[in-house]
């Protein structure tokens, strides 16, 4: 099962993944906003240096059919130079904003070497009321091996999803090791090496 946060780095909130991610032994997946890398840069690095794996979630967090080729362009180039040089390591991987790509985004992550993720389960932190509990059972009901599981590390696009997203990673945790799931980063989930044309390396 690949692990994965979305739209941090965040001083508030994203320490408290981390400090959790260490004592269980599990490394992740963080997608990266490049807005919020430039604010807290530090901290960037320390998840890199940590062994997690970084990746791309755009400089600013906006739908990308709603922009041109040269906003999208601009936005992709600029998180990615940003973030491969704060954390010392080009991203591989990206998340489009909202799950939603469009053409002129896969032409974007296709010259810069980037491969789209999405995922299989998400914990919908933004439900009104959205608890551990609640983004728990959401996260089992799409739980399986080879599954990407969507969590946020931040706040920094809508209120209050890292605290529900927190409560939760323990019990799933928990659930993978009893139903023998290996936990770790997108990196780590048998993806095709891709060429640059998008095509698997032979």
């Amino acid at each position: 099962m690949a692990l994965t946060f979305d739209d941090g780095p965040d001083p508030a909130t994203t320490p408290g993944f981390l400090d959790l991610l260490a004592a269980r032994g599990i490394r992740a997946t963080f997608f990266m906003l490049g807005s919020m890398v430039m604010r807290a840069p530090g901290l960037a690095a320390e998840v890199a240096a940590a062994g997690h794996e970084v990746g791309l979630h755009g400089f600013e967090h906006r739908c990308l059919p709603l922009r041109g080729p040269a906003a999208t362009w601009s936005d992709l180039t600029r998180a990615t130079e940003l973030v491969a040089d704060v954390t010392g390591s080009r991203p591989r991987f990206f998340r489009p904003p909202y799950g939603v790509l469009s053409g002129p985004s896969l032409l974007a992550v296709r010259q810069l070497g980037l491969t789209p993720i999405l995922w299989g389960a998400w914990g919908r932190e933004w439900d009104t009321g959205a608890t551990g509990d609640s983004v728990l059972q959401n996260l089992l009901r799409g739980l399986d091996g080879g599954v990407t599981v969507l969590l946020h590390d931040s706040d920094s696009v809508s209120p209050s999803l890292a605290a529900a997203a927190l409560a939760a990673v323990p019990s799933l945790l928990d659930e993978c090791e009893e139903r023998r799931l290996r936990v770790g980063p997108v990196g780590e989930h048998g993806l095709p090496a891709l060429s640059r044309d998008g095509l698997p390396r032979t």
